[in-house]
């Protein structure tokens, strides 16, 4: 019976034993730390650094106006009887625009050269009678104040005869005044009067209006604190100004500074500039509100991104550069100007150095990049290459 009870009791002491000796050993066995998930990639699109020359430009608003503009008024008063021209016609210089009613005009004419006509017959006969009282008086059978009273007689009809011909010449003048010509080359406006009305010098709207745009000019603003640089660069030559559509994406001409107003404009501390273009295809438009950028420099293997890739954080602009082991890393830069999608740095950058240009908003410095080569790739690089063609 005590045998019994005894070997159940051995059997847990033995137990027990064992399971206290595999608890020692687990506890005396080295801890292993669990290794860190791997970062996940971020997918970013990334444009290299470029190095080419980069054009400096100051952009401004402007307004353009006409090269000339002309009322054509009459300087007679008459009736028209033609009128040779139509509504937004192009015309040049001379051109017949109108015709008042000249017989009125070369009626006087006529009666002008009857006059002359009848003065020089008298002024012959006037003549020839100096001539015989002169033989006369020489002979001593005419006395000297005959003679002096025929010579005052003879100088008064050619006066006269000078008179007439004066006359003459002012009513041709007055008959050319019939034709209504152009007195620049442009294009017409809307006609003001018509055929069989009495036009007159006091009418205020003329006849029709000719401006020219063929070159034309523009006025732009830029600040008062360009005029320095502006001023410095004129000295050297010309200045080429574009003009542009609004909203930017059209180039209507290209043309060159003429001058800088001659005083600043205190109430916004900005300067007037007026340019000339040449506008052979007519594209730009009196009044028309235009962009204007003068080109004021040119920087030479200046390093260039898309403006995308510029961030803006509490101590300056920055960018975050795609590193070897793709990684991307954050670096202050210094921007020189954002133009058009293009950003001109200073410094902070190097030529052929990786950039990203979307994506940033999931980075941080260290975070793993994953290039994208696809079609979002694609579209920035095309948004990339419209933005930087116009400058």
């Amino acid at each position: 019976m005590k045998y019994k009870i005894a070997l159940p009791a051995a059997f847990f002491i033995v137990a027990a034993a064992a399971s206290a000796v595999w608890y020692f050993d687990r506890q005396a066995e080295p801890t292993h730390a669990a290794e860190p998930a791997p970062q996940p990639e971020i997918p970013v699109v990334a444009a290299a650094v470029r190095s080419k020359d980069v054009p400096i430009y100051l952009r401004g608003v402007g307004t353009v106006i006409a090269y000339n503009t002309d009322v054509v008024r009459s300087q007679i008063q008459g009736q028209i009887t033609q009128i040779t021209f139509v509504e937004g016609q192009s015309v040049k210089a001379g051109d017949l625009l109108a015709q008042i009613d000249p017989r009125p005009y070369e009626a006087q004419i006529e009666q002008f050269n009857a006059n002359l006509a009848r003065d020089n017959a008298h002024l012959m006969n006037a003549q020839a009678n100096l001539s015989r009282y002169t033989q006369l008086g020489d002979k001593g059978y005419a006395t000297p104040q005959l003679i002096e009273t025929q010579k005052a007689q003879v100088a008064e009809l050619e006066s006269a005869v000078k008179a007439d011909q004066a006359q003459i010449d002012e009513a041709k003048v007055q008959l050319s005044y019939t034709r209504l010509t152009s007195p620049i080359p442009g294009i017409t406006g809307v006609r003001q009067i018509d055929i069989g009305n009495i036009i007159h010098p006091t009418d205020p709207n003329g006849l029709v209006v000719v401006t020219q745009v063929e070159p034309i000019s523009l006025i732009f603003t830029l600040p008062e604190t360009d005029l320095p640089q502006i001023q410095d660069q004129m000295a050297n030559g010309p200045l080429k100004v574009i003009a542009y559509s609004q909203d930017n994406k059209v180039k209507l001409d290209e043309g060159k500074l003429l001058l800088v107003n001659n005083e600043i404009v205190q109430a916004t501390g900005s300067i007037q500039l007026k340019a000339e273009f040449p506008n052979t295809a007519h594209r730009l438009w009196p009044g028309q509100l235009v962009n204007v950028a003068l080109l004021i420099d040119i920087r030479k293997n200046g390093l260039t991104i898309a403006a995308s890739a510029v961030q803006q954080g509490q101590n300056g602009s920055y960018v975050y550069v795609v590193t070897p082991d793709k990684t991307a890393q954050v670096r202050p830069v210094k921007v020189a100007q954002i133009s058009q999608g293009q950003a001109l740095i200073d410094d902070g950058l190097k030529a052929n150095e990786t950039v990203v240009v979307d994506g940033q908003y999931r980075l941080q410095q260290g975070s793993r990049v994953k290039e994208l080569h696809g079609k979002a790739a694609t579209e920035a690089d095309m948004q990339s290459a419209v933005q930087e063609a116009i400058p």
